[in-house]
Formats: C-alpha cells, structure tokens, sequence
C-alpha cells in the first residue's frame, strides 16, 4: 500500500521539528525524545468511521512516540451525530485529555465545541474541515483548501475532456462546509470554459458508505452516461464507485477522483481514471498533535488564534503516480516549519 510511505518518512520530520522549537532531549516514558509535552494527551475525533481518517491512527502513534507526549488516542464513535460527537469529547476530557483534533459533524454547531473546550482551558484545532462561515473558534483549522482542490481537479477534467462536453459533478453531505466549498471550486472552473462546458446538477450526499455511492454512480451512468463527457467526484466514495463503474461500462467519460485508494492509483495506471487529487490526512493528524501539544502544554500561543492553514492537495496522474508521496511528505515537513517559524509563539 502506497499510504504505508508516509509514516515511515514522519520520523525524519522530528528532528527538524526539535531544533525549530529549541527543544532538548530528556528522559521520557513516551519511547522517543522528550519534549517536555509528557503531560499532553491529544485525542483525535473525526466525525465518524470514514476511510479517509485510517491515516490519522498511525500519525496519532507516531506523533506520541517522536514528541514524547503523555497519550495520543483516535476515537470515531460519534456515528456522524454532533450531540454523539460532543458526547465522545466530553469523555475524553473527563478521562484527562487536554488537546483534541476535531473533524465536525456540523459546519456550524462545532463552534460551540470549540468555544466550551477554550473555556475550560483545553486546546483545540479543527482537523480536516474548517467550521462554516468566517468564524474559527478552534485555535486552528489545518484542513485541505478544500475550494482549491476542487478547482484542480475539474481543471483536469476538463483538460482531459479537451475543454468541452458535459461534466458531472460527484460529492458528499450536501450541508457540510467542505462540500459548499468543492462546489464552488467545480462551478469556478465550469465557468472559466465560457459555456464549452455544460454542468449537470450537483450529486450530493453519496459518501456515506460505498453501497450508496455505488448505486448513485450506477443511476447516473444508466439514465446520462450516453452524454456524459467527464466525470469529477470530489468524495472518496463516489471517487471509487466512479473508478469501477466508468471502466466496466466501457463509455468514454474522463474521469478524475479524490484521495489515494489504491482501486483509483490502480486505475490511474491502467489510464481507465485521468487524474485524482491526494489529500494529506497523515500531515493533520501528526503536524496536527505537535502544535496541539505545544498549546496544551503553554509553551506556545498562536500568533492568529483561529488562523486556516492549507495543508496540501496534490494532482496525481499516470506520470506521478508513483513518487507524489514524496511531494506530500514534503509538504508536511514544511507545514512543521511553518508551525514553528510563523504560526506558534513560543517561550
């Protein structure tokens, strides 16, 4: 699995990321050097079960080994469910843990999370999907720009539609923030192309689980698959389901994904899928867990509470396919950088 290169290419982040924040080695209990966060427990809590945070577990375990923090745990439990969500926090913090990575349910309630976790002097970033609106109460927001990612990948549908046809557009919950955002970046570039490109309605709320995407790809292809020209799915799970169902209906629909599931890398290399676009959730789970110690821990403030930080998309094709994880890795090693040099404060 290609994925598996990231976590090993992490420890080399370390040392880099130690001498940035003028931090010494002492004796610890976490099993690597200490940096004095040992008595830090991060808790990463996405919204729910998603393939997209599998990367978050080993970044998690790897964050607590290289930074010698007290605990790092992933919790997934919520079931998509912001009252279940807040429930989880609240018995994790009753449980000591005093840093969290939160992916939330709601664009707009999280906020309210944020908000009770700063009052009771707890750190907290929203990992993977800023809150809706202009308004950040976490102390950070490290998430894909989620606008920007969709707007390269209709970019490259359209390229390999060559610049014209009709293009569907495949996504997730119609009133996540993340979503709004990918529509946005898909109309942008339809709109670019002055009318050589015609739009299909949005199919929204399909990336709960495969079997319901599945069928969405299978209806769309069954009743417009005839004058479809390009596909761009901006889920995981339409991205897959799409990667499938375009190859053994054998029509001639481009197609670009999102994320790096290896039926779609697979399908790159074969040419049955044009491109996709990487995310980099092993970057905001680990570089996450080292700016979320150093505030829990009052070595550091941000020097922008609430500040949005991009943490990379990265276009995959057939001629990348099998060395942009090294431009990945590398974009966190420059997020670690940048944490230190420009977003944290530090003692």
């Amino acid at each position: 699995m290609r994925r598996t290169t990231i976590p090993l290419a992490l420890a080399a982040m370390t040392t880099a990321a130690l001498l940035l924040a003028g931090c010494t080695p002492q004796a610890s209990s976490g099993g690597g050097e200490a940096t004095g966060l040992d008595s830090v427990k991060v808790a990463l809590v996405p919204g729910g079960p998603h393939p997209y945070f599998q990367p978050w577990i080993a970044a998690a375990d790897q964050a607590k080994t290289d930074f010698g923090l007290g605990d790092a745990t992933f919790n997934e439990t919520a079931g998509w469910d912001q009252t279940k969500e807040n429930d989880v926090i609240n018995s994790l913090v009753a449980n000591g843990y005093n840093a969290f990575g939160v992916f939330g349910v709601s664009p707009t309630d999280i906020n309210s999370t944020f908000q009770n976790l700063k009052q009771n002097g707890i750190a907290s970033a929203a990992l993977g999907s800023c809150p809706a609106g202009d308004t950040n109460d976490a102390d950070f927001c490290l998430s894909t720009d989620t606008e920007a990612a969709a707007y390269k990948a209709a970019q490259a549908t359209i390229e390999a539609m060559g610049g014209s046809g009709v293009l569907a557009h495949l996504t997730g919950v119609n009133v996540d923030s993340n979503t709004q955002r990918r529509i946005a970046g898909v109309k942008k570039a339809v709109e670019e192309t002055n009318g050589a490109v015609t739009l299909l309605p949005d199919v929204t709320d399909i990336d709960t689980d495969i079997t319901t995407a599945q069928k969405a790809v299978a209806d769309l292809l069954a009743s417009k698959g005839s004058e479809i020209t390009g596909i761009v799915s901006t889920a995981y799970n339409p991205a897959v389901a799409a990667a499938t169902a375009v190859k053994e209906s054998g029509l001639p629909i481009s197609l670009v994904a999102i994320d790096d599931d290896e039926t779609i890398l697979a399908a790159i290399e074969d040419g049955s899928v044009y491109a996709t676009i990487a995310q980099n959730p092993t970057g905001q789970a680990y570089v996450g867990s080292y700016a979320l110690a150093k505030l829990a821990s009052k070595e550091c403030t941000m020097s922008e509470p609430g500040a949005i930080i991009d943490s990379g998309s990265f276009v995959v094709t057939k001629e990348n396919v099998a060395s942009y994880d090294d431009e990945r890795t590398a974009a966190s090693e420059q997020l670690m950088k940048d944490f230190d040099a420009d977003y944290l404060v530090c003692s």
